[in-house]
């Protein structure tokens, strides 16, 4: 007998092909039961944080408004929905930058008198005010990271600390977004 005496479809097959539905079936009821746990246990996505109303009209007030961290904190501002006020007067709320400050400081030396690691600091202070109401009293953040040095490869160690001081940026502005989002 050919498999075309059961209509194509060899024995083997038709049960290949049930467990395959079976297992296609199953995976289907685990990626429901841990979407459904994951939504249970309050985890989000990163992204855009949840800011009150009251953080509608925002204006950030900074000593240098091109820095890495201003930067990035106007675009998670914004993501999130804020508007961004040209000035002090057009916002009901004010985000205050009072230090932004990166530092590199030699931790290691080698044999001869060559830096060989760096420690690399990002410091913000800020505080956040609604008029005459202080929403957050001013606070210091300081993230930090260590980094290798080679004088052989020079070049590529000064875009790594460039690459570096926008990722500790980025962690100080997840900070403050977090801290933004406690305001109701």
């Amino acid at each position: 007998m050919s498999s075309s005496d059961f209509g194509g479809v060899a024995p083997a097959d038709r049960r290949r092909s049930g467990a395959t539905r079976f297992a296609t079936a199953a995976a289907a009821v685990l990626v429901a039961v841990c979407c459904a746990t994951l939504a249970g246990c309050g985890f989000r996505l990163q992204g855009r944080a949840p800011l009150a109303p009251s953080l509608a009209v925002t204006y950030v007030d900074a000593e240098n408004p091109q820095s890495d961290f201003v930067q990035e904190l106007r675009k998670s501002l914004r993501a999130s929905g804020v508007r961004l006020a040209d000035s002090r007067t057009e916002a009901a709320v004010v985000v205050t930058l009072q230090r932004d400050v990166f530092n590199e400081r030699v931790l290691s030396v080698s044999g001869r008198n060559l830096p060989r690691e760096y420690e690399l600091t990002y410091t913000v202070k800020f505080g956040v005010r609604a008029g005459d109401k202080e929403l957050i009293a001013p606070e210091e953040l300081t993230v930090s990271r260590e980094m290798s040095f080679d004088e052989r490869i020079a070049l590529a160690k000064e875009r790594e600390k460039e690459i570096q001081r926008g990722a500790l940026a980025r962690d100080l502005v997840g900070l403050v977004m977090r801290r933004l989002s406690t305001l109701r």
